[in-house]
């Protein structure tokens, strides 16, 4: 049975990984690009879910724009929004888990005997979440011509892998604590009765 300690030990790793999906939304680092002109001038591109950053102008723009989207480059347009909406969609999702975490530390013995299953299977589903980010951004670094040899796969998509790692190893460690942790104190059924 899961206990009191178990959530709340599982509720701060939750948040720890989350505030890395944040990171990795708000850093626009998933991938780059770093050269150098026979000058020496450092040259260095960043894409962000979000934005585009460069060092020849020092400064970043919104991304994908709509010259960005035209003729074949849609489809890389619609994967790229596609990646920014399921991280999105993953930060609402973890606020939601985070809501549910608090009800359940907070209600009494029998609810969080009982509520082991819908905390692991939404910390799972966050993780899932992270997961299609992550491998649709693999996907397009691999596939698109735009991601010619030197470019990377950066901080932001390196924080969106350790994040649903550790949202998936959250969710099978509470999986697991229910069945291998003794009850929690408290009453007992009278015998006979259950």
């Amino acid at each position: 049975m899961t206990r009191r300690s178990v959530y709340s030990a599982a509720l701060l790793v939750f948040l720890a990984a989350s505030a890395l999906t944040l990171a990795s939304i708000i850093i626009p680092r998933w991938i780059s690009w770093d050269s150098q002109t026979a000058s020496g001038t450092r040259i260095h591109y960043t894409y962000g879910l979000h934005k585009r950053c460069s060092s020849l102008t020092h400064g970043c723009t919104h991304f994908p724009e709509d010259e960005d989207c035209h003729g074949g480059d849609r489809y890389f347009c619609s994967m790229w929004r596609s990646v920014g909406f399921l991280m999105s969609f993953a930060i609402v999702m973890e606020g939601v888990t985070f809501i549910a975490f608090v009800v359940l530390i907070s209600s009494g013995q029998q609810k969080r005997q009982a509520g082991w299953r819908i905390i692991s299977a939404m910390v799972l589903f966050v993780g899932l979440i992270q997961c299609a980010s992550m491998s649709l951004m693999a996907y397009l670094y691999e596939n698109d011509d735009r991601f010619f040899p030197g470019w990377r796969l950066d901080t932001s998509w390196i924080l969106c892998t350790i994040s649903w790692s550790v949202m998936v190893l959250t969710a099978a460690c509470i999986s697991v604590s229910a069945f291998l942790m003794s009850p929690e104190g408290g009453y007992e059924l009278i015998p006979g009765e259950g």
